[in-house]
C-alpha cells in the first residue's frame, strides 16, 4: 500500500526532440522505454523549459553568455514541430484497493499528450492553468509506471522582427501564454522558448500517496511543465479557501474556511473532516489555536463544497508589510478522515490576519492602500520574472524575495508580460513581507498598439483565458502578501474579459467599507455571511496598471521616465505630476565581475564618449552591450553624463566603479524625492524594475547571478521605514516616519567633512518630534552658502535617540556645489586611511553567518560626534538585518551578546583575541574612507587565473558604505558555502581598490 501523501517528480526526467525519437508514446512506455541518457535522450532540467534542457546538456549555447544567443534556431525559422519534445520519467506507486493516484500539472505551455503505460490523456492548451489527472486504473499492477509527456510549443509562437521590438510581431498574444519571449527594450528575444512546468503529484485517495513529479523541463522557446503526483484515498481536498473578517478595531477576528471535497469511490463515504490552526512560539515550540471536526457523507462520484464553522481569535498577531511589523503566520491544516479507511487527504497553509483595504486618495489623486487600518507609503518595484528559461527553485525565489525585503521595499508589482507567479514565490513574500501587485496577461504592447499594429481583443481565445485566471486565484488567493489583481499592462483586457473579471473578482461587502461595520457574520443577511463563497473577495481588481489611481488614472501613458536623471530634479514639483507612479526607471550596470563572467573579451570594451555639438556626451556602447540592452548614464539635450563627473573611465573596472556611485545616488535620490512628497504629492511608486530574468544591463538592483549593484544599498537606505534625508532641491534636511507612532525626543547631527579629513561643519539639532506617517523639513544644511566652501565633500546625516544616542537613521552623502564635479575624488583614491575590521564567525552546515565592525582608525578632529560608534536601535518588524542587533564591538565580553541573532549557529573560532578575527588595514592618512564594499570569494585547488571566484548570493545588512574619521560600522554578511570550498572576504573601496583580504 502507498504513503498517502504529495510527491515531486523533480529528477530521473529524459527529454528528445520528437522529430529524433521514431516511436509512439504507447511504445515509449511500455515495450521501448529510454533507459538512459542515450542520443536522442538527453538529461532533463525539471522545472523547468526545453531550451534550458538543451542549454544543461550544451546542445546550444548559453543564451545569456555574450551574443551566444543569436547562434541558436528561431522556432520562426526551424517550425513548431523542431521545438516539440518527449519527456520521459518512471515512478514506483502500488496501490492498495481503495486508493487513487492523480498526476497534477501545475503548468504547460502549450498543450501536452501524455500517456502512461501505453495508454493516452489529453493536456489542452493554456499556460497558466493546472491539470489533474486520475490515472489510478491505468497503473501497473507491480508498481513500476512509465510516464512520457509530449510536449507542444504555443500556436501562435510569432515571428522576431530584425529590428527587435516590444513582443515581437505580437502572435504570441493570440495565446494565452507568457509575452516576455518576444523580447523586449530590456530583454533580447528568448530564440525558443516552451515550457514544461509539471507539478504532477500522484494522490492516492483512500490510503492515499501523493508523488510530486515537478515536471520536465520543456522550456525551450516557449514550453514549460511542473508536475507531482497526489496520492489520496477516496476523498480528495480540492482549493480550499481561507478569508478573515476583522471588528473592534483588529480585536475580534473570524477565519472563514470553505473547501471543495471530491468522493473517487464508487459507494458513499462517511469522513470526519477536521481543521486545525497553530502557530509557532520562540524555538520551534507550536501552540493548537483550534481544533475542529465535522462528520460528513458525501456520494459516489460527487464534488461538494463545504463551509466550516468560523473560527473565533481574539487579539491573534496580525500579518504586516515590510517595515510595519512582524509577518505573523498560522498553519491551517485540513485533512479528512475516511470510515474504514483513516486519512485520506491533508492540505495545509500558511495564513495571515490582515486586511487590505485601497481607494482613490482624494488629496493627492494617487491610489492608497491601507493594511489592518494603517495607510502604507508604497515604495517597491516591477518584477519580471526570476529566470527567463524559468529554471525556478525555491532557494533562488527565496533569495530574490529576500534582497527586497532588504531593500526595505514593500511592495512588487508581477509584470503582465511574465508569469502568473508560483506559489512558492507568493509564501516568500508571506515570510519577508512584500505585498504582491499581480497582473493577468495582457501587455499594451502585444494587444492593442506597436508596430506592426497588434491585435487590441487579446488571446484568440476568451474562455479559456478565464479559465486560466480563474485557476490562477484559486492557486493563490489564500497568501496574505497577494494585495491586489490587475487586468494588464499599460492596457486593459478586451472588454468582455475585462467585465467578466470585474464580476468574478468584486470584493465582499464586508471588503467594500473603509471601515469596519461592527457586524459579525452572524448579523450579515444570509447571502453575505460568508466571504469564501466569493472567488476571491478580499482584494481589488484593477483593469490596468495605468487606471484607477495609478499614472494619470485614465489609461494614458503617464509612467515613467525610464532613463538617467539629475538627481535633484526627483524632489522638484515639475517631476512627475501624479499620485502613484507605477514605473519609473532608469541605469544599473553591474560590477565588473558579472560582466567578465558573462560576455567574452570583446564585451569589456567600455562606451566610447562622443561629444555632441550641443555640448552633451553621447554614449556609444560594444555590440554586445548593445544587445544586452545597455541604457546609458546620460541623455544627450537633457541630462549630462553621470559618470564623467567622477573622470573618464579607463577600463572596464573603473567604468563599473563609477556606474556604482552613479547608482547609489540615482536610485536613493529616486526613492527620497518621492518620500519627500509622502501624502502630501504621492502614494507611492514602483521602479521599473528590480531585476533582470537575464544577463541585462539595465534597470536592475543585483543582476542575473545574485550580486547586488550599489543601486540596492541606495533603496536599502532611502526606504528605511524612518529615516533622516538631504532634499537636495531646497537643502533641507527632512526626517521621514512612515510609522504609525510619533518619534520623540530624537536628535539630528549633521557633520561635513572634506578631502582633507577635517569637519568645517557640524550642527546638532535636539529635542525634535516627528509625527507617524509624516514627512517634516527640520533645518537647512547652510554649509554650501558657507564662506569659502569646498567644491567637493561629505555629509553624513544621523538622526538618534537623546536617551541613549542610538542611532535610528544614518545617511551619508558625496556632493559638490552647484555646476560643478566630482573629479576632485579621482586624486582622494591615492590616500590610505587606516581601517580595523573585526569579525565574528558562526558555522551551520554550509551557512556562514559573519559579523563584521569596521573601524576608520584615523584621527577624529575636534568634533562634538556623539555618534561615531553607531549604536543603532532595534527596528519594528526588521528582519535578518537589524543593525541594533550587531552593535559595536568593545572587547571580549561582546561575544556573549550575540545569541539572540545567532542562536542557531554553531561558533566558529576563527583564531584571533577572544573568538574575534582581527584585520589592519595600514594608513598614514587621515579622512574619509569613502566607498567600501566587501565581496565574498572560493579559494579551492584548481582555481583558474580570470575565473569569477565569486560566492553568490551573498546577503549584506550593508554595503557601499564610508565611514567618517573615528567612525565604526557593523556589517552582517551571510551565505552559503558550495562542497570543498573555503571562503574568504575582501574589503574593497574608493581608496582600497586592490581588495584587501580580511577573513
Amino acid at each position: 500500500m502507498a504513503e498517502i501523501g504529495k510527491t515531486v517528480l523533480d529528477s530521473g526526467w529524459l527529454a528528445a526532440r520528437s522529430t529524433e525519437v521514431h516511436l509512439s508514446g504507447t511504445q515509449l512506455t511500455t515495450t521501448h522505454s529510454p533507459t538512459g541518457p542515450n542520443k536522442p535522450w538527453m538529461e532533463a532540467a525539471v522545472p523547468g523549459t526545453v531550451l534550458g534542457t538543451l542549454v544543461k546538456n550544451k546542445v546550444v549555447p548559453d543564451p545569456f553568455y555574450g551574443l551566444e544567443n543569436e547562434a541558436i534556431i528561431d522556432i520562426a525559422d526551424s517550425g513548431r514541430e523542431y521545438y516539440t519534445f518527449w519527456f520521459f520519467t518512471t515512478f514506483q506507486c502500488k496501490l492498495s484497493a481503495d486508493q487513487h493516484l492523480d498526476l497534477n500539472f501545475r503548468g504547460i505551455n502549450y498543450s501536452a499528450e501524455l500517456y502512461l503505460n501505453g495508454n493516452k490523456k489529453i493536456l489542452p492548451k493554456g499556460m497558466f492553468r493546472r491539470h489533474s489527472l486520475d490515472v489510478t486504473d491505468i497503473l501497473h499492477p507491480d508498481g513500476q509506471n512509465f510516464l512520457a509527456v509530449l510536449v507542444h510549443p504555443p500556436d501562435h509562437p510569432g515571428t522576431i522582427p530584425p529590428e527587435g521590438g516590444q513582443g515581437g510581431d505580437h502572435e504570441i498574444g493570440k495565446d494565452v501564454a507568457t509575452q516576455y519571449v518576444e523580447g523586449w527594450d530590456w530583454m533580447a528575444p528568448i530564440r525558443f522558448f516552451f515550457f514544461f512546468l509539471i507539478e504532477e503529484w500522484i494522490e492516492t485517495l483512500a490510503y492515499g500517496m501523493k508523488y510530486r513529479f515537478p515536471s520536465p523541463g520543456c522550456e525551450g522557446l516557449n514550453s514549460y511543465i511542473f508536475i507531482h503526483s497526489n496520492l489520496v484515498q477516496p476523498v480528495k481536498i480540492i482549493d480550499p479557501h481561507l478569508v478573515s473578517t476583522f471588528y473592534d478595531d483588529y480585536k475580534r477576528i473570524y477565519l472563514h474556511t470553505t473547501t471543495e471535497l471530491e468522493n473517487k469511490s464508487s459507494s458513499v463515504v462517511e469522513c470526519d473532516l477536521n481543521i486545525q490552526v497553530t502557530s509557532e512560539l520562540e524555538g520551534g515550540v507550536c501552540i493548537v489555536e483550534h481544533l475542529q471536526t465535522q462528520h460528513l457523507s458525501i456520494p459516489s462520484g460527487n464534488r461538494v463544497q463545504h463551509t466550516f464553522p468560523q473560527l473565533f481569535f481574539y487579539k491573534p498577531n496580525l500579518w504586516w508589510p515590510n517595515g510595519m511589523g512582524k509577518q505573523a503566520l498560522y498553519n491551517v491544516t485540513i485533512t479528512v478522515d475516511v470510515k474504514g479507511h483513516g486519512e485520506s487527504d491533508s492540505w495545509s497553509h500558511m495564513h495571515g490576519f490582515r486586511k487590505i483595504q485601497s481607494y482613490i486618495d482624494s488629496a493627492t489623486g494617487g491610489r492608497l492602500f491601507k493594511v489592518n487600518g494603517q495607510p502604507i507609503f508604497i515604495r517597491g518595484g516591477n518584477w519580471i520574472l526570476s529566470d527567463g528559461l524559468l529554471r525556478l527553485s525555491k532557494k533562488r525565489y527565496k533569495t530574490d524575495i529576500k534582497f527586497h525585503a532588504d531593500m526595505n521595499f514593500n511592495m512588487i508589482r508581477c509584470w503582465g508580460g511574465g508569469l502568473a507567479e508560483r506559489p512558492e514565490f507568493y509564501h516568500y513574500c508571506d515570510i519577508y513581507g512584500l505585498l504582491v501587485w499581480q497582473e493577468f496577461w495582457i501587455t499594451g504592447d502585444v494587444d492593442g498598439r506597436g508596430v506592426p499594429v497588434s491585435n487590441p481583443n487579446g488571446p484568440l481565445d476568451h474562455d479559456l483565458f478565464m479559465l486560466c485566471a480563474r485557476d490562477t486565484v484559486k492557486l493563490l488567493r489564500n497568501h496574505p502578501s497577494l494585495a491586489l489583481w490587475v487586468g494588464g499592462n499599460e492596457q486593459v483586457p478586451p472588454p468582455d474579459i475585462n467585465n467578466a473579471l470585474k464580476d468574478e473578482l468584486k470584493l465582499h461587502p464586508h471588503f467594500e467599507s473603509l471601515h469596519n461595520t461592527g457586524k459579525s457574520a452572524q448579523e450579515l443577511p444570509a447571502s453575505l455571511k460568508d466571504p469564501t463563497n466569493y472567488l476571491d473577495g478580499t482584494r481589488i481588481y484593477i483593469q490596468g496598471s495605468m487606471w484607477d489611481g495609478f499614472a494619470n488614472g485614465k489609461g494614458d501613458f503617464t509612467d515613467g521616465p525610464y532613463e538617467i536623471q539629475y538627481p535633484e530634479s526627483f524632489f522638484k514639483d515639475d517631476f512627475y505630476h501624479y499620485g502613484f507612479n507605477p514605473e519609473v526607471g532608469s541605469v544599473g550596470v553591474p560590477v565588473a565581475a558579472t560582466i567578465k563572467a558573462t560576455m567574452p573579451p570583446e564585451g569589456w570594451k567600455i562606451p566610447l564618449f562622443k561629444k555632441l555639438p550641443n555640448g552633451y556626451i553621447e554614449e556609444v556602447p560594444n555590440p554586445i552591450w548593445e544587445y544586452h540592452k545597455y541604457i546609458p548614464y546620460s541623455k544627450a539635450g537633457k541630462v549630462h553624463n553621470q559618470i564623467l563627473l567622477y573622470g573618464t573611465p579607463t577600463d572596464l573596472n573603473d567604468f563599473c566603479l563609477k556606474a556604482q556611485l552613479v547608482n547609489y545616488i540615482q536610485y536613493r535620490a529616486l526613492l527620497e524625492g518621492w518620500t519627500s512628497r509622502m501624502w502630501s504629492k504621492y502614494t507611492g511608486v514602483l521602479i521599473w524594475k528590480t531585476q533582470n530574468p537575464w544577463t541585462g544591463l539595465r534597470g536592475q538592483f543585483y543582476d542575473h547571478l545574485h550580486d547586488q549593484t550599489a543601486g540596492f544599498y541606495g533603496c536599502r537606505s532611502a526606504a528605511e521605514p524612518v529615516h533622516v534625508q538631504l532634499n537636495l532641491a531646497t537643502y533641507f534636511i527632512e526626517v521621514v516616519n512612515t510609522l504609525s507612532e510619533q518619534l520623540c525626543d530624537v536628535a539630528i547631527e549633521a557633520s561635513v567633512w572634506d578631502l582633507e579629513g577635517t569637519c568645517p561643519y557640524y550642527v546638532v539639532h535636539e529635542k525634535l518630534s516627528v509625527p507617524s506617517k509624516k514627512t517634516v523639513p527640520i533645518l537647512e544644511m547652510k554649509y554650501p552658502k558657507s564662506k569659502n566652501p569646498k567644491p567637493v565633500y561629505f555629509l553624513l546625516l544621523k538622526l538618534y535617540k537623546m536617551s541613549d544616542y542610538g542611532v535610528i537613521s544614518r545617511n551619508f552623502y558625496w556632493l559638490h556645489l552647484p555646476g560643478g564635479d566630482y573629479k576632485l575624488l579621482e586624486p582622494y583614491r591615492k590616500k590610505r586611511v587606516p581601517l580595523k575590521i573585526t569579525s565574528n564567525t558562526f558555522i551551520k552546515g554550509s551557512t556562514y553567518e559573519m559579523k563584521m565592525h569596521v573601524e576608520n582608525k584615523s584621527k577624529i578632529p575636534d568634533s562634538k560626534s556623539l555618534t561615531c560608534k553607531n549604536n543603532f536601535v532595534t527596528r519594528i518588524g526588521d528582519g535578518d538585518f537589524d543593525m541594533a542587533s550587531l552593535g559595536h564591538v568593545n572587547g571580549a565580553t561582546e561575544k556573549k551578546q550575540e545569541a539572540s541573532l545567532f542562536q542557531r549557529f554553531y561558533r566558529r573560532f576563527s583564531g584571533g583575541n577572544d573568538d574575534l578575527q582581527v584585520s589592519e588595514i595600514n594608513g598614514s592618512d587621515e579622512g574619509v574612507a569613502f566607498f567600501l564594499y566587501f565581496s565574498v570569494h572560493a579559494s579551492k585547488p584548481g582555481h583558474k587565473e580570470g575565473e569569477d571566484s565569486r560566492i553568490l548570493p551573498v546577503h549584506y545588512s550593508d554595503n557601499y558604505f564610508s565611514l567618517v574619521p573615528g567612525e565604526v560600522m557593523p556589517i552582517k554578511i551571510s551565505f552559503e558555502v558550495p562542497p570543498g570550498v573555503t571562503p574568504r572576504i575582501r574589503l574593497h573601496g574608493w581608496n582600497y581598490h586592490s581588495g584587501y583580504k580580511v577573513y
